[in-house]
């Protein structure tokens, strides 16, 4: 493709605009001759400073925020991640026919998998894309981001498209909301799960991170778009009103929702009786999910799918039969004495807290925790995770969790302020261990934070560790000890 096609409707006049281009990256260890370097400004350093070795490379066109000399065309836009997102559309065009990004601090990874789900249930070529990776059917692509870059976001959209993908179910982060990198994807439906406190090391207050938020409803949405929103928060009101603002067809859901609305949730050993009303019909299933949370998220899904016309009874039939998402509540093990074992992604203040309301009704003992607070991110929350823990739980355990570059010590002493009587194990394995080893019947283990992930970066380097690995070794040598 030649570069005046990608920059086709941007009224753009550039040199040399008949050169081909065979590639665009935002990373100059991916460039190759005949890309363009997208010279984008970062949290700590600028593209810019990189772009001598894009051009050694053989970049044949840069795209940054302020004009410079090269020897090769210049692209200086004040929005260099928006125009990118748009070139890559263009450089990728085919995306699935029907999209729907969903937003939200929790909930995200569960609801785009139920919906895929409940897609594929009523015959659908249906996909999600999101923490996990691509998932379609039983396979799944690692990405390592929630929302990839708007690149490789355009090119994993055509490849879907080409190989026949006609429903895809995405996240959208805030932080690819604010960097744009879903500015090139053509949107039929948005929904909003809820908005609690996270990623205040990247967005300077919480006001921010709600504007990033609203901005699926505000932009990223086209004038007739759909918007599903759970508005059972302030948050959510908020956001239902801003999409009636802009004109959008807003359905929304939740205890409060008007479209759907639960009536009741009956926790049961491994599902919950649930009672719903869709567009005032009443319809009572169990679903097997634990946790009010997860029934929150399949129930998000279902209102996304109902709206775009899935039939009804096939829907349900879905939510009775619906398999739960890797490293979300999910049982890795029991004791013989039948204390399970479940590790989980939450890793917010009210993840965590809701985490452990989900456990105790269905938990006849005690709830015993491990979880700890990730390191090189928002440190105003350790404290607040440990006073939930300690209210929550009847035994504590803190550990580590991803400490990156800083002190694993001083995040554990942080933690420490919330929960003072805790018990304090570095070593995640050993207190997974440890957990494992204090289960009786009736009890219930949550291993928390790190949920699906397979590694823990310690002094930057990502050592390799599973939490479902590491709960089923223990439960191993546990049962061992006892022959």
């Amino acid at each position: 493709m030649i570069l005046d096609e990608l920059l086709s409707g941007e009224g753009l006049s550039v040199d040399a605009g008949h050169i081909e281009i065979r590639g665009l990256t935002l990373d100059s260890r991916k460039v190759e001759p005949g890309f363009v370097f997208a010279a984008l400004p970062g949290v700590k350093v600028h593209g810019r400073d990189f772009i001598p070795k894009a051009l050694a490379a053989g970049a044949a066109a840069i795209l940054t925020d302020a004009p410079i000399e090269a020897p090769v065309p210049v692209i200086a836009v004040d929005e260099p991640a928006a125009l990118l997102a748009r070139m890559a559309a263009r450089f990728y065009p085919r995306q699935p026919e029907h999209i729907v990004a969903i937003t939200g601090t929790n909930g995200k990874s569960s609801t785009v998998e139920f919906l895929r789900q409940i897609w594929a249930g009523a015959g659908l070529e249906a996909a999600c894309l999101g923490t996990l990776g691509v998932t379609r059917g039983d396979q799944v692509e690692v990405t390592g981001y929630t929302t990839p870059d708007a690149v490789a976001l355009q090119a994993a959209l055509d490849r879907l498209a080409g190989e026949g993908v006609t429903h895809l179910g995405m996240e959208a982060s805030s932080h690819g909301l604010k960097q744009h990198r879903m500015d090139g994807v053509r949107l039929a439906v948005g929904a909003f799960t809820n908005l609690t406190q996270d990623h205040l090391d990247y967005h300077p207050d919480f006001a921010d991170y709600f504007a990033s938020k609203l901005k699926l409803f505000t932009e990223r949405l086209p004038a007739n778009g759909r918007a599903v929103i759970n508005v059972d928060s302030e948050w959510g009101d908020k956001m239902a009103s801003a999409a009636r603002e802009r004109g959008l067809d807003v359905l929304t859901m939740g205890w409060r929702g008007r479209d759907l609305t639960i009536r009741e949730i009956t926790p049961r050993p491994a599902s919950q009786s649930v009672v719903f009303a869709w567009k005032g019909h009443d319809h009572a299933l169990d679903i097997p999910l634990v946790g009010e949370f997860q029934i929150l998220n399949a129930l998000g899904a279902a209102a996304i799918a109902l709206s775009d016309g899935v039939d009804e009874a096939c829907v349900l039939a879905t939510l009775g039969a619906l398999g739960g998402v890797p490293g979300r509540l999910e049982k890795v093990g029991e004791t013989a004495e039948a204390a399970p074992v479940l590790v989980d992604y939450a890793h917010t203040p009210d993840g965590l807290d809701k985490l452990l309301r989900a456990a105790r009704p269905h938990t006849r003992g005690r709830v015993i925790v491990v979880f700890g607070c990730g390191g090189d991110r928002d440190a105003s929350k350790r404290a607040k995770m440990g006073v939930i823990a300690a209210n929550q739980a009847d035994h504590v355990i803190v550990t580590d969790d991803n400490p990156r570059s800083e002190d694993p010590a001083a995040i554990r002493r942080a933690v420490l302020k919330g929960c003072p009587d805790a018990e304090e194990i570095a070593d995640r394995a050993e207190a997974i261990r440890q957990g494992v080893s204090m289960l009786r019947a009736g009890d219930c283990l949550l291993i928390a934070g790190k949920g699906h992930e397979t590694g823990q970066t310690i002094a930057g380097v990502v050592h390799p560790f599973d939490d479902r690995d590491q709960g089923r070794a223990a439960l191993a040598q546990r049962e061992a000890a006892r022959v």
